[in-house]
């Protein structure tokens, strides 16, 4: 078997959007690989035959990702497929060309366009969808236009892009650029008749929706903002028949999750914030339309509504939960792994998976349940589960654990200074001698409510191939285990920071083989904090790579898309309020204690910790004259080290390395 290479992720494949067909007999889904010559991501539907056991490719062109039954034969899904219509995109217009195809067979045939970008359309009968799209209010109707209009509007509208004006916050989103009043709407489209109608107004954000049973009444989860976005939500009922909107929100600032119909009652999840905040866990709740009576039936449970086990290999959007039949199913992540459960009216919840890993993804069609898993050091695949019993249904990644040497990550649990009991793991490297003494690196997940678990971690995987012990851990802070382990609000630095080192002086005690004079240390986004925490504070790490870091929590405050209500509720601060202890948590003010050289790795367009972080703490160490460096992706955003394109993420794992490299060994 040979060593993991560097560029081994380029022929990753990744799965997503499981889609049971109407009578259960097929499952479609999303596969996604990299392209390296035209650095993107391919992305194609599958399918695979219930009954039958099969598997085989439905689309072919490589950008079929939105996609919705039309009956138990046939596919509706979003595809640029010629020359004309992607001139017409790349001109400036706003569109989604819509295809059906059957799945027995023939080509895909062109349905219709929505001069719109379509982010999520489903199926309501009588050739009519539910969608969501961006809206922009500068941007007007052009199927309405002749065509000198078109293009006359079109020459304006080059000209704007030099400029940008805004008037709310937050003004830019990561990932999606400026969106000055810009909202992703809720809307219908009548086939029949070519019409459009939107459901929420211009102001609203539609976050998610779901539909009955008989395809009568809609409900969706909502915040609508002027000016200011606040972190809060409504719930609400729409029924086809009368264009009727109910308002069914029951408290006052209240963030909702999920809603589905239940039976003849609503089940949701959500939360109020009072206690922990705005990463305080949901709880779920039973709604009655009629009375608009709410009940709580898990005043206990305590878990995250979502996988939060970390990764680098994945790509493409999953959904967390579903109804079917008298249960809503749902993924929650529990310590380390994320699981599928079930739960009913009366709150009663079954563990549906039980290996550890996580479970990215599902469908359920009565007693058919797939789901997308990382198991045993594989990448993502589809296995059922029935009785809490796994089989793996695809093998599209089984060439890595058979063709490359992996090391698989080993669990230990030790005690933190305060007598906590915290989990960590250890990757020795892939050609392990118990008799040599080797380097280790330090990765610290970001979050800082995420995990890290015993999944395929590329980048890990790699050092490992390259002779590195690798060193990760749950600290303070962390999912899965519930909002006192996870509240670090006003401590950020405390006692995370303790148990971080409180974890390396325990795998250094146990593990001889570790150099405790050649150790590295990264993180992103929160572990990029962390990392630029960490080098103001010990000198123990001869080298530190920082990712999409914050140094300054007063700058992130002003400058990013959720820093003034993130360092408002993580530091229970503002610069107006207590600028003293927001400047106490940044790593800025001690970097002028830092001697490890440190590399910062950014992106320019990263607006959930903007550049100016990594600049600031860059500037602070070459003033110092420590020796450092800051490599800045152009066109790359927060999601650089997981979903960045595919040379830029191979550059980024080199830049890393070779600093490591170069301190350490």
């Amino acid at each position: 078997m040979q060593k993991l290479k560097i560029d081994d992720f380029l022929k990753y494949r990744f799965i997503s959007d499981l889609s049971f067909s109407p009578d259960g007999k097929h499952l479609a889904f999303a596969v996604h690989e990299m392209d390296q010559d035209e650095n993107k991501y391919n992305s194609k539907i599958w399918l695979y035959k219930t009954e039958y056991p099969q598997l085989l490719q439905l689309t072919f062109f490589g950008d079929e990702r939105i996609f919705t039954w039309l009956d138990k034969e046939t596919l509706l899904f979003a595809s640029l497929r010629n020359e004309k219509d992607r001139k017409r995109k790349d001109n400036g217009e706003q569109l989604t060309v819509f295809y059906k195809i059957n799945i027995n067979g023939g080509e895909a045939q062109r349905a219709f366009e929505i001069p719109l970008m379509v982010r999520k359309i489903e199926y309501i009968g009588q050739k009519k969808f539910v969608f969501t799209a961006i809206y922009d209010p500068e941007i007007p109707d052009l199927s309405k236009m002749n065509e000198a209009e078109k293009q006359e509007w079109l020459r304006k509208a080059k000209e704007e892009k030099d400029y940008e004006v805004v008037d709310e916050i937050p003004f830019w989103s990561n990932g999606s650029g400026f969106t000055n009043k810009k909202r992703t709407r809720l809307y219908i489209y009548d086939e029949n008749s070519s019409t459009i109608l939107p459901i929420t107004d211009e102001y609203t954000n539609v976050e998610h929706f779901s539909i009955n049973p008989d395809r009568k009444k809609l409900l969706f989860i909502s915040n609508r903002f002027e000016k200011k976005m606040e972190i809060k939500s409504d719930l609400h009922l729409y029924t086809f028949e009368d264009e009727k909107l109910t308002k069914l929100t029951h408290e006052d600032r209240f963030d909702y999750e999920i809603a589905y119909f239940l039976k003849n009652k609503i089940i949701f999840a959500g939360k109020d914030m009072r206690k922990y905040g705005i990463n305080e866990n949901p709880r779920f709740y039973i709604l009655d339309p009629q009375t608009r009576t709410t009940r709580v039936i898990t005043p206990n449970f305590d878990r995250s509504l979502r996988n939060s086990v970390n990764s680098d290999c994945r790509y493409g959007a999953n959904r967390i939960a579903k109804i079917d039949g008298d249960h809503l199913y749902f993924i929650s992540t529990d310590w380390h792994s994320s699981h599928l459960y079930k739960i009913d009216e009366n709150g009663n919840i079954n563990q549906l998976t039980l290996e550890d890993g996580s479970v990215d993804g599902f469908d359920v069609y009565e007693d058919k349940i797939i789901f997308v898993g990382m198991r045993n050091m594989k990448l993502q695949e589809l296995y059922t589960v029935k009785e809490n019993k796994e089989q793996q249904i695809t093998f599209f990644n089984e060439w890595l654990v058979k063709e490359r040497n992996l090391s698989k990550p080993e669990r230990f649990t030790f005690q933190s200074r305060d007598g906590t009991t915290l989990e960590g793991w250890i990757i020795k490297p892939a050609d392990f001698d118990d008799a040599k003494k080797y380097p280790a690196i330090v990765d610290i997940h970001g979050g800082p409510k995420t995990v890290y678990g015993e999944v395929f971690f590329h980048e890990m995987q790699f050092w490992a191939s390259e002779g590195y012990v690798v060193l990760f851990t749950n600290p303070r802070g962390s999912d899965g285990r519930g909002n006192e382990f996870a509240d670090i609000r006003g401590k950020y630095g405390t006692v995370d920071y303790e148990d971080l080192m409180d974890f390396v002086d325990a795998a250094l005690e146990r593990y001889q083989f570790i150099d405790e004079n050649r150790m590295g240390v990264t993180g992103g986004s929160y572990g990029g904090f962390m990392t630029n925490w960490i080098i103001g504070h010990t000198d123990r790490f001869r080298a530190a790579v920082s990712q999409r870091s914050i140094a300054n929590w007063i700058s992130k405050f002003g400058t990013t898309d959720i820093g003034y209500f993130f360092v408002e509720d993580q530091h229970l601060a503002t610069p107006w309020n207590n600028q003293e202890k927001l400047w106490w948590h940044s790593p800025m003010k001690y970097a002028d204690r830092a001697k490890t050289p440190t590399l910062f790795i950014h992106s320019d367009e990263d607006y959930r910790c903007w550049l100016v972080e990594a600049i600031q703490m860059f500037t602070s160490l070459r003033y110092n004259n420590i020796d450092t460096k800051l490599v800045i992706f152009k066109g790359e955003n927060h999601e650089l080290s997981r979903g960045g394109k595919p040379k830029h993420r191979v550059r980024r794992l080199k830049e890393i390395t070779e600093w490591f490299n170069k301190y350490l060994k």
